[in-house]
């Protein structure tokens, strides 16, 4: 009974993609083997929608001992180029997987060619040279049937002739396609003589001008699934109608090798599961796209971007996206994620990895007006209480120090427990100190503050035991750098802008950047590179940018402490 019992459980933890793996593991289905692939097309940067198909297609290969193929969907070179192929790349790296093999789906483009051939010739498809309004006005609708092409019983010889004409820089764009010969009363749009060619004259990356008629997605992903042997082509939901076309295209290449005797053996599995959706942004890759080359955002890679390469400038950590991903599951219906669910996962992770630096970015002086002229002392601050293992680093302690100007008020509340006139503070790592007065320019604004400390108090003395309520970050202002901080908000100001009639543009969030000027951090922060996680105390979490320079360090904020949007929106 125990042994059933724990089987359940195991079975609860698996999402549904992988009790079907197991199910074609214990029927034995091909040869026990499984073999899976991510395909994105190099048109753009991976955003955390494509993270979770990652996450799937790597995940399954490496929990059942198999192998995960990359191969890119390059059939469309009119958006296709070799920095996108080069960035997708470093985006799995890290993530943190590894694939088997690279292919292309232009590897194929001969065996796709004579695959088409063949089907020409058995009465499977025929060139049409009516135009695409023609061809979609004829399509009808999913409750009434297609009216036939006029051109649909053309010769075979007529349709091969044309279609090599289709492949030389003579033909004309948009004059002619081939189309599959299937069946135009389907209920399945997709089913009613879909284009399989298309005439293209824009260079490819790879073959350059070799090709000028290219496969259309549908007639070359599955094909180029069973060319490399995949198991299993897992897939998000909007590919479900597209799947009984995905196995009828195997069934004719099967037919074409000879393979008809097992018509079902050794074919792909496609299993469908929901895409990632996030609030308050889209994962269209046309429409951030556009963002870029409009200039909204500074590139791909701006943080505000949901791309992974977005994501990882501002200093999200590949665990905590992983984290997320596995959090919110996979299922067989589309939802909208909350934004919130990623940055919970982005601060947990990095509360555990991230170092503790002091930064002030509202600054104001405080001198501590016992304390020497001169006289300084390196205070050991502890790099992360998470990892005893990541050690300490020193700070300078000196007379005159930056503080956040939110953390002194003249006139307190009983509650206020920061600086206030005849209250005494722990500055961290340092000393207690007791606010003596403040100093105001000729409009009432507060220049500089003033403070005692007291001699015995140091952190880590007999004399640091005495108690106080607040305690202070601060950094001293001979022994800093200035730094400008990038602060970032939602990119839309609606929750779901991918469901919005109006223009994506119009829904742009005007407040998603503030850079603050001015700010400063501690000597150890500023010799802190992009990709260092860090915890600028009592603020949130940072890391300095791909622009930073010794001489103009710049910062980006990854996440708050706390879920400050939440609040803002009550």
């Amino acid at each position: 009974m125990a042994i059933t019992e724990e089987k359940t459980v195991e079975e609860k933890n698996l999402s549904f993609v992988e009790q079907l793996v197991e199910q074609d593991l214990a029927e034995g289905k091909n040869a026990g083997r499984i073999q899976t692939r991510f395909p994105p097309e190099p048109n753009g940067y991976l955003h955390i929608g494509h993270a979770k198909a990652i996450c799937m297609d790597f995940g399954v290969a490496e929990k059942y001992n198999g192998v995960c193929n990359l191969r890119f969907d390059d059939t469309n070179p009119t958006k296709e180029n070799n920095e996108y192929v080069e960035n997708i790349l470093n985006d799995i790296s890290w993530l943190g997987f590894k694939w088997g093999n690279i292919y292309y789906a232009s590897d194929y483009f001969e065996k796709l060619w004579d695959f088409a051939v063949w089907m020409i010739k058995n009465g499977h498809a025929y060139i049409d040279e009516q135009t695409a309004e023609q061809i979609a006005e004829q399509k009808g609708t999913p409750t009434t049937p297609g009216v036939a092409s006029p051109y649909r019983d053309r010769p075979v010889e007529e349709n091969l002739k044309l279609f090599n004409k289709m492949n030389t820089p003579e033909a004309v764009e948009g004059s002619m396609v081939l189309r599959a010969k299937l069946d135009m009363a389907n209920p399945n749009m997709h089913f009613r003589d879909p284009i399989i060619y298309r005439i293209i004259h824009t260079p490819h990356h790879r073959t350059g001008t070799k090709w000028h008629a290219y496969p259309m997605y549908d007639f070359a992903h599955g094909q180029s699934d069973y060319f490399e042997g995949v198991t299993h082509s897992i897939c998000t939901l909007e590919f479900v109608p597209h799947r009984p076309l995905y196995d009828k295209f195997i069934d004719y290449l099967k037919e074409m090798r000879g393979e008809t005797e097992n018509l079902h053996d050794f074919r792909p599995r496609q299993i469908e599961f929901n895409r990632l959706n996030l609030t308050y942004t889209m994962m269209s890759k046309r429409k951030l796209l556009a963002l870029v080359e409009e200039k909204f955002v500074s590139g791909w890679d701006d943080p505000r971007m949901p791309t992974l390469s977005g994501m990882r400038r501002r200093g999200y950590s590949p665990e905590s996206v992983r984290k997320f991903i596995d959090s919110i599951g996979y299922t067989k219906f589309d939802a909208l994620n909350d934004m919130a669910l990623l940055e919970a996962a982005v601060r947990e992770d990095l509360n555990k990895r991230a170092l503790r630096v002091s930064a002030v970015l509202n600054p104001v002086k405080l001198v501590i007006t016992n304390y020497p002229e001169g006289q300084t002392e390196e205070m050991e601050a502890i790099n992360n209480p998470e990892n005893e293992a990541d050690g300490t680093h020193t700070i300078t302690f000196s007379r005159n120090l930056w503080i956040e100007r939110d953390d002194f008020m003249e006139d307190a509340p009983k509650k206020f427990f920061r600086m206030t006139p005849g209250k005494e503070v722990r500055l961290k790592n340092a000393y207690i100190v007791k606010c003596t007065g403040c100093t105001k320019d000729a409009e009432g604004n507060i220049v500089e503050i003033q403070a005692e400390y007291d001699p015995i108090s140091k952190s880590g003395l007999e004399g640091a035991n005495r108690k106080v309520k607040g305690t202070l970050h601060w950094v001293s202002a001979d022994h800093c750098h200035k730094a400008q901080v990038r602060v970032y908000d939602r990119l839309f100001c609606v929750e779901n802008p991918s469901a919005d009639e109006r223009d994506f543009r119009e829904l742009l969030n005007p407040e998603s950047l503030k850079t603050i000027e001015n700010c400063y951090v501690e000597n150890f922060a500023a010799d802190c590179k992009p990709g260092q996680y860090l915890q600028f105390q009592r603020i949130g979490y940072f890391m300095a940018d791909l622009d930073s320079t010794a001489e103009n360090l710049v910062f980006n904020k990854t996440v708050g402490l706390k879920d400050a949007w939440a609040k803002q929106k009550k």
